[in-house]
């Protein structure tokens, strides 16, 4: 996967201006007990509305409605009272899922399937085409860092690799509504970065996210809007910038100043500060980027690792480029042509190199021959009969008739 900047607080302005792909009015969900009398209110009265090529994050402690809200957006869970809309049609409707990618808080996979074969599974759902299915399947398992490991199956996979298929098998299809429910549990802080790097690249794209977490820094890293739930409620909604500034502190940032001029800048601030403290230090980087530092220089120095790797660029329909310039689909093309005639010097060395035959051994392999004649066998020399000595035989058959000499 790609290493691009998460930070997108300055792409947001055109927002509002982008089509409506979720709506959502007073959605409430009961959950009723066998004797059907009211057990649970997931979600009451809650109202958003997601547009095109945003990154809308889900908040919220267990239980507080989050994955049932991600279920009624799909049209798994049936709503108590309210109304939704996706892609401007119902969630059950059958040609709306066709546009949707989703990612499950559990990877439920057929663990005797490999990765191909799972991504092959899950494209055929969609009815794509054998060679759209293979391509795609091949650009993904690079992207997602298991190209190496295509024909293990699904089931020895750990938990971060699992995370890791299933988010392939979610973008198969080249959606346009991406929902992902806790995408980076289990990976490591790689695989978390690609899996944020991923999601403001398709954002970038046009595509549109709704992302449930509970990593608060990576939904701060990647959301523009994001709404906290409670109870089964909305209790902030509202994008990033507004929700997190804190508009009676302000923050200076220099490079750093002389003794003497850093003194003369604290003294002016203090004159006109008469309540309040003011700090001096040095800016931090988060624990994240410094791990990704520590990780890249050990690349760098050629230290080899048997886990999973990291992921190469986007797939080429996902960035929405020319199919045709994709790496995959000229190594394909180069594989599926002809092999051409060698040049003339390269024809040249390799005839000086094969030894000439006798023309003429050549030309009488090619007669037709005659009809093997098996030789004779010479006959056998016979050996001169000796003369038989009958004396002894007459005493043996003298003494046996009882005959004297």
């Amino acid at each position: 996967m790609p290493v691009v900047e998460t930070n997108r607080k300055s792409e947001i302005g055109n927002q509002k201006s982008g089509e409506v792909v979720v709506s959502v009015r007073g959605l409430t969900k009961v959950f009723k007990d066998f004797w059907n009398r009211p057990k649970a209110r997931a979600v009451d009265g809650v109202d958003f509305e997601v547009r095109q090529g945003e990154i809308f994050g889900l908040l919220g402690p267990n239980g507080s409605g989050k994955s049932t809200t991600i279920k009624l957006l799909l049209g798994l869970l049936n709503p108590t009272k309210g109304h939704i809309e996706v892609f401007g049609h119902s969630p059950r409707h059958v040609q709306t899922k066709s546009r949707i990618g989703y990612l499950p808080e559990e990877s439920y996979l057929y663990r005797y399937l490999n990765s191909r074969e799972t991504l092959d599974f899950f494209g055929n759902l969609f009815h794509l085409n054998k060679a759209d299915r293979d391509n795609r399947a091949e650009q993904l398992l690079e992207m997602v860092g298991l190209g190496q490991t295509q024909t293990r199956a699904v089931g020895e996979f750990s938990k971060g690799m699992q995370r890791r298929i299933g988010l392939a098998q979610a973008l198969i299809n080249d959606p346009d509504l991406i929902i992902l429910d806790e995408p980076t549990a289990g990976l490591d802080p790689i695989g978390c970065r690609e899996v944020k790097d991923l999601i403001v690249a398709l954002a970038r794209r046009g595509k549109t996210v709704i992302l449930s977490s509970h990593l608060l820094s990576d939904v701060e890293d990647v959301c523009d809007r994001v709404v906290i739930y409670y109870g089964g409620k909305i209790q902030a909604a509202g994008t990033l910038k507004d929700l997190l500034a804190t508009p009676d502190t302000l923050r200076i940032t220099t490079p750093v100043l002389p003794r003497e001029t850093l003194g003369k800048v604290l003294a002016t601030i203090r004159q006109d500060i008469t309540t309040g403290e003011v700090r001096v230090d040095n800016p931090t980087q988060n624990l994240e980027s410094y791990f990704l530092d520590v990780v890249a220089k050990a690349k760098l120095a050629a230290h080899e690792t048997s886990g999973a790797q990291s992921g190469a660029r986007v797939a080429e329909y996902l960035r929405g480029g020319a199919g045709a310039g994709s790496p995959t689909e000229k190594v394909l093309e180069k594989l599926s042509l002809p092999p051409a005639a060698p040049s003339s010097a390269v024809r040249l060395a390799v005839e000086a190199a094969v030894p000439q035959a006798d023309a003429s051994k050549l030309a009488a392999l090619v007669q037709p021959s005659a009809p093997a004649v098996q030789p004779e066998k010479p006959a056998a020399k016979a050996e001169p009969a000796k003369p038989v000595d009958l004396s002894q035989a007459n005493e043996k058959l003298s003494s046996l008739l009882g005959g004297k000499k």
